[in-house]
């Protein structure tokens, strides 16, 4: 049998109507099906890729980690220098009170532990999320979602939810004494790269120290620099009680992490001991991986030029007539077309010369762009004459 026969009788797809594009290898921006046929990379893994596949650092320190050791312990138990070396170099980047680490392995375990801390700290049970939000799929992280479709078959879910409106300020009245915390992503990714006004961010941050309820922020798919700073939170001048990190996190390995000041984090400890647990949290291997994804992001200062390759995107694709308008920060672009109709048309056309791109959850009229950060401008260009090739093919 073929892989993609067994693909199609084995692996547990999430669709009637999967990709299935079979890929033997992938280097850089590129990805390579076993006839060889190259495929330009615009959507990261889901911004999981910021330096591109198969990193050389990145490798050296799997390889170097797995001579050493793999699995030891479940989390939390024994020192291991991936892990405290990693969460050193991580705190370092971050502001004073986010300097306690908690490693899970995945964004919507991160989502999780980090609803979860905020019911313990602060003995409440109320928990505000906003509309069109994606925070994962599993229970927790599903009753935080912004988007009724995808709940509902699922339900009942997390009691003590209220949804408001991303952006809308008289909602975050709403936010009350009895209020745990609220999460949302400082900028929207699903809901089609949305960005909320700063007297939006700055109000809501003073209504959760006002009312004792912690504020959460999801970057698990705007951290590492795909904005244009290392971290979404930084374009709004304020801090959050927790950060929600993955994707990008472990340069193309599982590993995802909540990150609080540590009198907070420590509420674990006790009452119940154990308050939260993962196994494979914090995997060395992962965290070998991670540190060095984040010092080659760090030491060859490439976040800083991430801004002006996204404005080169949409300088090169702004005159097509198709293209209606953008929402863009750094290499996070969503290019808006008149309909879902035609935006699955021209991706359609793109995969067919070798470009990888992806919808949005939330957003029907609008296909994003969010490749390696460390894509060169040359390929900048050839990837957006692939998209006006494409976009030229489909008939309307």
């Amino acid at each position: 049998m073929t892989n993609r026969q067994l693909f199609l009788q084995h692996i547990a797809t999430t669709s009637d109507f999967p990709i299935a594009l079979e890929i033997e290898r992938a280097e850089g921006i590129y990805m390579y099906s076993p006839d060889g046929k190259p495929y330009l990379d615009l959507v990261s893994g889901v911004s999981v890729s910021n330096l591109g596949h198969g990193h050389p650092k990145v490798k050296q320190a799997i390889k170097d980690q797995v001579d050493k050791y793999m699995h030891l312990m479940v989390y939390g138990e024994f020192i291991e220098t991936p892990q405290v070396q990693f969460a050193k170099l991580l705190t370092d980047q971050l502001p004073e009170r986010l300097n306690s680490v908690y490693f899970v392995n995945s964004g919507s375990e991160a989502n999780e532990g980090a609803l979860k801390l905020a019911k313990r700290y602060t003995g409440r049970t109320e928990i505000i999320t906003f509309k069109n939000a994606y925070h994962g799929s599993t229970h927790g992280a599903l009753s935080v979602l912004g988007d009724e479709e995808m709940k509902n078959a699922f339900r009942p879910l997390l009691p003590d939810i209220r949804m408001i409106e991303f952006g809308n300020i008289l909602d975050l009245d709403q936010i009350s004494d009895k209020t745990a915390c609220v999460i949302l992503e400082p900028i929207q990714s699903e809901g089609g790269m949305i960005i909320p006004s700063k007297e939006f961010i700055h109000t809501l941050r003073a209504r959760c120290t006002e009312k004792g309820a912690l504020l959460i922020f999801d970057e698990v798919q705007m951290g590492f620099g795909r904005t244009g700073k290392l971290f979404a939170f930084e374009h709004f001048n304020v801090v959050p009680d927790i950060l929600c990190l993955a994707k990008a996190m472990g340069g193309g390995m599982p590993i995802g992490a909540f990150v609080s000041d540590k009198k907070i984090l420590d509420t674990f400890k006790s009452n119940p001991m154990l308050g939260h647990i993962t196994t494979f949290g914090g995997h060395p291997v992962c965290c070998a991986a991670a540190k060095a994804a984040l010092e080659v992001l760090l030491e060859e200062n490439i976040v800083a030029d991430v801004q002006r390759k996204g404005e080169l995107f949409v300088q090169l694709l702004k005159d097509h007539p198709m293209v209606k308008g953008f929402r863009q920060l750094g290499l996070f672009i969503a290019v808006i077309v008149e309909s879902q109709e035609l935006m699955l048309k021209i991706m359609k056309e793109a995969y067919e010369l070798g470009v990888v791109m992806d919808p949005f959850l939330f957003c029907a009229g609008a296909f994003r762009i969010a490749p390696p950060l460390n894509i060169t401008d040359e390929e900048i260009h050839h990837a957006s004459n692939l998209l006006i090739q494409a976009m030229n093919k489909v008939k309307v």
